[in-house]
């Protein structure tokens, strides 16, 4: 019996919302397109650690602004932290997100994986092998390299 995990179902609608919720997100950060891991790689990273340390220092700063020199970007450092912090909550529910769609694709691919196992055991079973052949190659690449029973002619039915 088929499995149906998911029925997603989505409409033109909702895939032209998807696009357009992404082109919004695109076009909001292409401004830092240039920014790639080639161009942070070998930059010092403020992690968990440093980010207590940078706080208290910009709270020390923002204390003794007579000690600041023209050269320290102080109201740049300010914005950066303000950037940062209304950042964050909305990387947390990208990310989170991202989560929910990488199941809904895996679910989807389950079921599309379970009902085509069935359907080729099927074909098999009723002797309607015609048109099978480019199936049991494609069948031949996805198991390469698992344990199989002696070779009878027919690829054993991998399992999901």
């Amino acid at each position: 019996m088929s499995q149906n995990l998911i029925s997603a179902n989505f409409s033109a609608e909702t895939i032209a919302r998807m696009d357009a919720a992404l082109a919004t997100l695109e076009e909001i950060f292409a401004p830092f397109s240039d920014i790639t891991a080639d161009v942070l790689e070998g930059l010092p990273r403020m992690g968990e650690k440093s980010e207590p340390f940078c706080r208290q220092t910009a709270i020390v700063l923002d204390q003794n602004l007579a000690v600041i020199p023209p050269s320290v970007d102080f109201e740049g450092l300010k914005e950066d932290f303000a950037d940062l912090d209304a950042l964050r909550p909305r990387l947390l529910r990208l990310r989170e997100l991202l989560n929910q769609i990488e199941n809904v694709k895996d679910a989807l691919g389950c079921d599309i994986l379970g009902t085509s196992l069935e359907g080729y055991g099927l074909m098999k079973m009723f002797g309607k092998s015609e048109g099978l052949e480019s199936l049991r190659q494609a069948i031949s690449l996805r198991t390469r390299g698992r344990s199989r029973k002696p070779d009878n002619g027919t690829p054993d039915t991998p399992q999901a």
